[in-house]
C-alpha cells in the first residue's frame, strides 16, 4: 500500500495535472476563428416560460424555491 500511495498516487496525478495542461493549450494551435470564445446568442424575452403553476407542488419548491415565509420557520 506504501508503493501505491509514494510512487502511483502522484504519478496519477502528475499525469491529470499534464493532460489537462495539454488540452488547455491546445486552443493556440486552433485556427483563428475557432480559437475565439463561442458567441453568445441574445435573449429573447418574448418567450414566456410555462406558468409554474401547472406544476405539481413537489416539484414547485424545486423551481421557485420555497416561500419567504417557510424559510424564516424552524425545522422543529
Amino acid at each position: 500500500m506504501a508503493i501505491f500511495r509514494q510512487y502511483i498516487a502522484p504519478l496519477i496525478v502528475v499525469l491529470i495535472f499534464v493532460l489537462s495542461l495539454v488540452a488547455v493549450s491546445a486552443r493556440i494551435f486552433l485556427p483563428q476563428d475557432m480559437a475565439a470564445p463561442a458567441p453568445i446568442e441574445e435573449f429573447d424575452s418574448s418567450i414566456t416560460p410555462a406558468p409554474a403553476a401547472e406544476l405539481p407542488s413537489s416539484l414547485k419548491i424545486l423551481v421557485q424555491g420555497t416561500p419567504d415565509d417557510l424559510g424564516m420557520v424552524a425545522p422543529w
